[in-house]
């Protein structure tokens, strides 16, 4: 059974948002792995290291950001772990968090609408990325999730504001 760990007073569907986003990335950076590695998952190109290496760091960096949504669910984006430099222990004020999340989901956003514009308008198309029906559907299967990291991001980034903030806390009247 997957375990989904938060603060008590997150609501579930905030900790179940933020745990699915690192496997939003998942597909998409294997498939990357896989087409450095020389599966025939894509036409076959010959890569460079420098580009093999752009492949694989772009595959962990992405895995990386998605992993950092986490922190808005749990103690660690809240309090800064005791093992960083300087500013260990320290509390992590909310719109140090939310800001650089609302900002990457607002360039995932943009980065998606692109890559549907350019899908919809034929860019690229003559690059041949797949010669088979079947590497095609592979790339799809594994790049679809990827839509789903901006609205999820966006959702957990405001219900970590909420939360943390006095928007949480009913005015007075």
């Amino acid at each position: 059974m997957l375990r989904i760990t938060a603060l008590p007073d997150v609501p579930r569907w905030a900790a179940l948002a933020a745990h699915a986003v690192p496997w939003t990335t998942l597909p998409s950076g294997l498939w990357r792995v896989a087409l450095v590695a020389g599966l025939p998952v894509a036409a076959q190109e010959q890569h460079g290291a420098g580009e093999a290496v752009y492949i694989l760091l772009l595959s962990l960096v992405s895995e990386g950001l998605a992993l950092l949504t986490l922190g808005l669910v749990r103690q660690w984006g809240e309090v800064v772990p005791g093992w960083v430099p300087v500013l260990g222990g320290r509390q992590v004020r909310p719109l140090a968090a939310v800001v650089p999340a609302l900002l990457g989901a607002a360039g995932l956003f943009g980065l998606m609408g692109w890559a549907f514009y350019a899908q919809i308008a034929g860019l690229g198309a003559e690059a041949g990325v797949t010669d088979s029906t079947a590497q095609t559907a592979l790339l799809v299967f594994c790049y679809v999730p990827l839509i789903a990291w901006p609205p999820l991001l966006t959702a957990v980034a405001l219900a970590y504001y909420r939360r943390r903030t006095a928007y949480a806390s009913p005015v007075a009247a």
